[in-house]
């Protein structure tokens, strides 16, 4: 009997939605595979946090009490202070110089911030970003086409008749021959006169050295 009240009491405390840095987390997923759901944290820096609150990474996180849980929220929040800089995801910022790890909804954000700098300076991977090609050097010529003209248009090639390349060179010649029909008379034109015969030569009169 003990042993079925400890277990419905731990199942009253046990929590299937942890809230963690903005982000909601499966109670029922180990510690570290759970920190790993958060956008901007890798298998690392959750076994880091891991380590730094005396989490096990074999337990359920959902089993933890909520003062376990805050005191994970302030690892979270004190990456960008405890870890080194070449730990983070965003090591010596352009503008600050520090450097900081991007956790949730900051991820995308300093990621469009690097992006619009790009194109405002009109480097190559900010005009590919702002024509909507491909960044990182891949073919085009098979993936990533854009624009109206999509596959290729081919001329259709009259194929020779069975007489083989002599009879097929032999129609144009034959249509060439043949002279085109004359064109019908107008109405209310006069018709045209007839041609006149040609001369007869005229016979000689005078012999040749009389």
């Amino acid at each position: 009997m003990p042993d079925q009240s400890a277990e419905q009491d731990s199942k009253k405390d046990f929590h299937f939605i942890v809230h963690l840095a903005n982000t909601d987390l499966d109670g029922n997923k180990k510690s570290v595979v759970a920190l790993m759901k958060i956008k901007g944290m890798g298998k690392r820096i959750a076994e880091r946090i891991a380590v730094m609150t005396n989490l096990d990474a074999k337990v359920k996180i959902g089993s933890y009490p909520e003062s376990k849980h805050a005191e994970l929220e302030e690892a979270i929040a004190s990456i960008s202070k405890e870890f080194p800089h070449w730990m983070v995801n965003r090591p010596r910022e352009l503008e600050s110089g520090q450097s900081r790890h991007a956790i949730g909804t900051d991820v995308d954000m300093a990621v469009r911030e690097d992006i619009n700098r790009m194109k405002m300076i009109r480097c190559y991977k900010g005009i590919r970003h702002e024509t909507g090609q491909k960044v990182r050097g891949q073919r085009t010529r098979a993936n990533g086409r854009t624009g109206l003209t999509m596959g290729v248009t081919r001329t259709a090639v009259a194929a020779p008749a069975a007489g083989g390349e002599k009879a097929a060179a032999a129609e144009p010649a034959a249509a060439a021959a043949t002279p085109a029909p004359k064109a019908a008379p107008k109405a209310g034109a006069k018709p045209a006169a007839a041609a006149k015969p040609a001369a007869a030569p005229k016979a000689a009169t005078k012999e040749k050295g009389s």
